[in-house]
Formats: C-alpha cells, sequence, structure tokens
C-alpha cells in the first residue's frame, strides 16, 4: 500500500481480517496488539505514500474502521467470557448440589439396606420375604443412581486426577466380581472369570469404576445369560474384556451409548433401570487414564466392552475360566469394632454383624477404650471434627499392632483415599450392600484366624 498507492487499497482487507480474526482466536490481548499494529502501519502508508497524505478523509476511515471493528470485537468477546464463566459457575453449582444431595442421601439409604438384609435373615414367611427382596431391589437401583451422579459431578468439578500405582489386575476384577455377586444371582446372570496374574500401573480406584460400570450394564441387559471377564495381551500391554450374551446392540446405536443419558429403547420395549451414565463414565474416565474403551457388538449374539492400552508391570500367562459361585465363608467369632455417629447406621450395622456371628462393640464415637478386636469398620465422617484416619490412628495404639480396617463414606473414594494416606485400606462407598460388606468381613475374618493361629 506504501508503494503501490490506490490500486492496493483492498490490502486493507487483509489487515483487518488478519487483526479481527486472529483477536477472536487469541482473545482480547492479542486483538488489542495487532490493532496497535494495524494503526502503525497504516500511519507508515501515509507518511510514505503522496496518495494518502493527499487523500486524509480516506486515511481517517481507515483508522476509524480499524479502531471500531475491533472495539467492537472486544466488547462481544467480554461478553462472551463473562457468559462462558458464568455457565462454568452453573455447572459447578449443578455439581456440588449433586454431590451433596448423593452424600446426604446416601446415608439414609445406606441404613436402610442394612436393616433390610437383618429383616431378610429374621424367619419371614415367603410372602413377607418377597417383599423384603422388592424393597432391597429398589434400593439398589437407588444405589447406583446415586453412584453415576456422584461419578459424574466429581468428573464435572475437574477435581479427579489419577494416581497411579501397581496393582494386580486380579485383585480390580475380584473386588467387581463381589460387588456384583448378589446381583447376578437375583439376575440368573452365570458371572465367571478368566483369572489373569498380570499386574498394571494405573489408578486402582478409577479403573475399578469403569469395570465395575461395564458390568453392571452387562448384568442388567444380559438378564438368564452368561458374562466372561477375562483379559488379553496386546502388543505389550493388557486388555480387560467383558463379554455378555445379551440381546447385543443395533449398528444405528452403538456410537450413541457412549453419550450421556442415552438408552436404548424400541417401542414395546421393557423399562430398563438406570439413566444412561453408566458407559458415558467409563469413556470419560478412559481418557483421563489414556485407556482404550472400545464396543463390538452382534445383535443377538452379544457384546464386548474393552478396557485397552493397560501397561503392564509384570505379567504371566491366564490360567482356565473360572465360576465365581463360590462358597460362603464363615465369620462367627469374628471381633468387631464398629465406630458410626449415626445412630440408625450404628444399629443396623451391629444387627447385621451379629447375625452373621460376630461379637460386635458399636461406639458412636472414638472410644478411649476397647476390647480386643480383630477388625476395624469406622464411618470417614465422625462429627466433631474428627475422620475415620483419626479413629484409625488412635484404635491401632489402643490394640499395638495394624490392626485390619474398613473404612465406610459417602464421599469421593480419591477425597478419603488422600485423606486416610494409604492404598491398601478398603473404602466401600455408601450405600454399601451387605454382600460388599460381608466379602470383606469374610476376608477378613480369614486373616484372623490366621493370626491367632500364629500366636
Amino acid at each position: 500500500m506504501a508503494v503501490g498507492g490506490a490500486p492496493f487499497l483492498p490490502l486493507f482487507a487483509i489487515m483487518l481480517w488478519v487483526t479481527v480474526g486472529n483477536g477472536l482466536r487469541f482473545g482480547p490481548s492479542y486483538l488489542t496488539i495487532s490493532t496497535a499494529a494495524t494503526l502503525a502501519g497504516i500511519g507508515a502508508t501515509t507518511y510514505f505514500n503522496v496518495y494518502w497524505r493527499e487523500n486524509p478523509f480516506m486515511v481517517l476511515t481507515l483508522v476509524a474502521t480499524t479502531v471500531m471493528v475491533p472495539a467492537y470485537i472486544y466488547v462481544l468477546l467480554g461478553r462472551l467470557r463473562k457468559a462462558y464463566d458464568a455457565a462454568q459457575d452453573a455447572s459447578l453449582s449443578k455439581s456440588r448440589f449433586l454431590a451433596q444431595a448423593s452424600h446426604d442421601l446416601r446415608q439414609p439409604i445406606h441404613a436402610i439396606s442394612l436393616f433390610t438384609a437383618c429383616l431378610r435373615d429374621a424367619s419371614l414367611q415367603p410372602k413377607e420375604l418377597q417383599m423384603v427382596e422388592n424393597i432391597d431391589r429398589s434400593l439398589q437401583s437407588v444405589s447406583r443412581l446415586f453412584k453415576s451422579l456422584l461419578d459424574i459431578s466429581t468428573l464435572d468439578s475437574g477435581r479427579v486426577t489419577p494416581k497411579y500405582e501397581k496393582i494386580a489386575i486380579a485383585e480390580v476384577i475380584d473386588d467387581v466380581v463381589r460387588q456384583n455377586y448378589e446381583t447376578a444371582q437375583l439376575s440368573g446372570v452365570d458371572l465367571r472369570v478368566v483369572k489373569c496374574s498380570a499386574t498394571v500401573e494405573i489408578d486402582r480406584a478409577l479403573l475399578t469404576t469403569m469395570v465395575q460400570n461395564i458390568v453392571n450394564n452387562a448384568v442388567k441387559y444380559a438378564a438368564g445369560r452368561e458374562i466372561l471377564i477375562g483379559c488379553r495381551r496386546r502388543q505389550g500391554r493388557l486388555a480387560v474384556l467383558v463379554y455378555d450374551r445379551g440381546p447385543g446392540i443395533s449398528p444405528e446405536h452403538q456410537g450413541k451409548v457412549f453419550e450421556e443419558f442415552y438408552q436404548i429403547r424400541e417401542r414395546g420395549d421393557k423399562d430398563v433401570e438406570g439413566v444412561g451414565l453408566g458407559l458415558p463414565i467409563v469413556r470419560r474416565l478412559g481418557r483421563l487414564l489414556d485407556v482404550d474403551v472400545s464396543l463390538y457388538s452382534v445383535p443377538g449374539k452379544g457384546t464386548c466392552v474393552s478396557l485397552g492400552n493397560l501397561p503392564i508391570v509384570h505379567k504371566q500367562a491366564a490360567v482356565a475360566a473360572r465360576s465365581v459361585a463360590g462358597q460362603p465363608a464363615v465369620v462367627s467369632g469374628l471381633r468387631v469394632l464398629l465406630v458410626e455417629d449415626d445412630e440408625a447406621v450404628l444399629v443396623a450395622t451391629a444387627n447385621l454383624l451379629r447375625k452373621w456371628g460376630c461379637e460386635v462393640q458399636a461406639e458412636e464415637s472414638i472410644p478411649s477404650q476397647v476390647q480386643p478386636f480383630d477388625l476395624l469398620i469406622t464411618d470417614f465422617d465422625l462429627g466433631n471434627g474428627m475422620t475415620g484416619t483419626e479413629c484409625i490412628h488412635a484404635m491401632r495404639q489402643l490394640a499395638g499392632h495394624d490392626v485390619p480396617v474398613v473404612v465406610m463414606s459417602g464421599h469421593d473414594e480419591a477425597r478419603v483415599r488422600d485423606d486416610l494416606g494409604s492404598p491398601k485400606i478398603p473404602i466401600l462407598s455408601k450405600p454399601v450392600r451387605p454382600a460388599e460388606l460381608r466379602s470383606v468381613v469374610m476376608a477378613n475374618s480369614l486373616k484372623a484366624r490366621d493370626a491367632r493361629t500364629a500366636t
């Protein structure tokens, strides 16, 4: 423009496009800098070219355009930023509300679940027992819904940070199997596992959540069928696969099942519990952990969901498939110290443990004196500024050794794990299913018996 004069006036459109376009791309600061640079260019053009000096109104028009258009864009960017911040605040408020509501409602549901388990063992008549079973199934549905809402709200808040550790993949699968065993039995599902002794480096809690959601989905849609959980090595990495012989998923739905709140519903289909958050949570956690989530399904034959790209630390050959329908271990005689500040939950948990044959010392706060005990079961929030962390420390000091511990909480597991500072302490998320609690108690019963035998 400085050399060619009027014929090169259209080049100003390119200058304005660069100024506005890159300002929209990089933000208000760049918009201000590029506007100043364009004004400097107009000034230099006017100084070195006679044509522009002889047409001051043309120069004034260019200057006004250079100032007014970016200024308007600057105002729009400011409004857009405010709208974006307001939307973010609303989203975070929603997430906090969901998390708080989920936490507050978990406690009474947890107590109802335990009381229901006590009723099941109360020698009821078949009709009354069926009513108890129906109540328990409804409670499990609500429990899974709360867990999904809490998982989504935690992910939305951006507070989920993976903590990688070396874990045996078999431990994760066994945990998931124990959590789903009772539901599988009620649904007529034959839940089978191909045992694998490989060790991977991953976040235990997040991987467990992913596998749990997949298996829960399979149990829900493959009632009365077989589900197989196994592992496969792929190019030096491990993949966890969940096969089911359910109805399968049509091709037009396969790309949408990972969308939040999407459910496959055909005309005349039977209602299925849930709100369509299980697989979306799996996909979001997969992105967070760099785990490849894939789905393969054949209508009428079944579905396979794979969690791939798990880094193997140590691997050995997998052994033959086995059924998880094992024998219930005996917990009679296990001495349990139970600490829970909610009276209803305390009574329900103590009654249930006693029905299983445990000797229970129930306390609403951290006790100063205790009878000899083999297992400590404590809530995380104990009131008066005390948590399960302080309770564990105090009780282990009284016991004189690192007594086994189980923590129950309605908070996010990662938050509780951070406070406990130990990856080995089992954390049960409220509402805790009686079968899940029993499996943990059984495992510690065996340890207690071995310890007594050794002494």
